[in-house]
């Protein structure tokens, strides 16, 4: 049995639920999701606004992708009727970004500035030059955006400048002793 797989997830009464063939359709406040689902593996069933998937056989195989399909669809719903957001912190002295349209214009100490292009379905709020917060309904876009900002400038372990997401942990070194 797949601990994932076996959990049952409840829909929230604002987000409508259907299935066509192997297409689940998802209609909330934030967006619309569509999820191809593996019909042959898996059977996936709406009652009483509770879905449930349950795997066809109990091979080794069908217990990923049991907990796998259950686990997209969760993060779906989450995200078309919540929404993520993930909050970036920019440390560093002279570190600023700033927001031209649909393009993020970060100082991070480098001889020139960083133009970074943010993709279709992601919002993006700038609080006090060094705050950067993320939104959208899609948790695998957001990660991505948000581990892409973080690679242009990777925290520095001895003064930890770079760019952080909140309730990220780094590990201090010690500097060289004299």
């Amino acid at each position: 049995m797949s601990k994932i797989g076996k959990k049952s997830i409840t829909i929230p009464d604002q987000v409508k639920v259907s299935i066509n063939g192997n297409i689940l359709s998802m209609e909330g406040p934030k967006g619309k999701k569509e999820i191809i689902l593996n019909t042959d593996l898996l059977d996936t069933k709406i009652e009483n606004n509770i879905l449930s998937v349950t795997s066809k056989n109990t091979e080794t195989k069908n217990k990923v992708f049991w907990g796998l399909q259950r686990s997209l669809i969760n993060n779906a719903l989450i995200g078309i009727s919540a929404g993520y957001e993930i909050v970036l912190n920019l440390n560093g002295v002279g570190f600023r970004a700033s927001l031209e349209g649909k393009k993020i214009k970060f100082q991070l100490g480098f001889s020139h500035d960083i133009l970074f292009d943010v993709p279709e379905g992601i919002t993006v709020k700038i609080d006090k030059q060094t705050k950067i917060t993320l939104n959208g309904n899609d948790k695998q876009l957001i990660g991505k955006v948000a581990s892409d900002i973080k690679f242009l400038k990777p925290v520095e372990p001895y003064k930890q400048k770079g760019i952080t997401a909140d309730g990220q942990f780094i590990l201090k070194k010690e500097g060289k002793k004299k």
